[in-house]
């Protein structure tokens, strides 16, 4: 091998272990759900129109069922969400993945959940989001 081969393979071997220990944590499945866990963000809820669409999880979309979307909470871990703005909460399981897109929504919630906690007419609020249970 010429001298000058051994830096550029281990260059290559250093790029390739970073880009493999990036894409790690990227990939990262469900963290596990700790009872009192809180996290704090934004909230929408789901379109009606995906009433009876299957959720990550499997089961149909129920716009009246007390359920929710989360990025990375096992699904059936029940949840307590806390509309900041009024105090109104709410408790759900999660049932489906997401909010995806902006990266600032933490949570989706169903229609008759936003309902509960009074967001229907903001469309998007900031809630606090506390783990309850989760399976074991």
């Amino acid at each position: 091998m010429p001298r000058n081969g051994y830096p550029r393979v281990a260059l290559a071997a250093a790029y390739l272990l970073a880009v493999l220990a990036a894409g790690c944590g990227a990939a990262a499945g469900p963290k596990r759900a700790l009872p009192g866990a809180v996290e704090t963000g934004l909230a929408a809820y789901y379109s009606d129109s995906l009433q009876g669409k299957r959720t990550a999880s499997g089961a149909p979309y129920d716009r009246e069922a007390m359920t929710a979307a989360h990025r990375t909470l096992p699904f059936g871990t029940v949840v307590k969400v806390t509309n900041l703005a009024n105090r109104r909460s709410v408790r759900v399981t999660i049932n489906d993945r997401g909010p995806f897109g902006d990266g600032e929504r933490i949570i989706d919630l169903s229609h008759a959940a936003a309902e509960r906690i009074d967001m229907i007419g903001a469309g998007v609020v900031e809630v606090r989001v506390e783990v309850i249970s989760a399976p074991r």
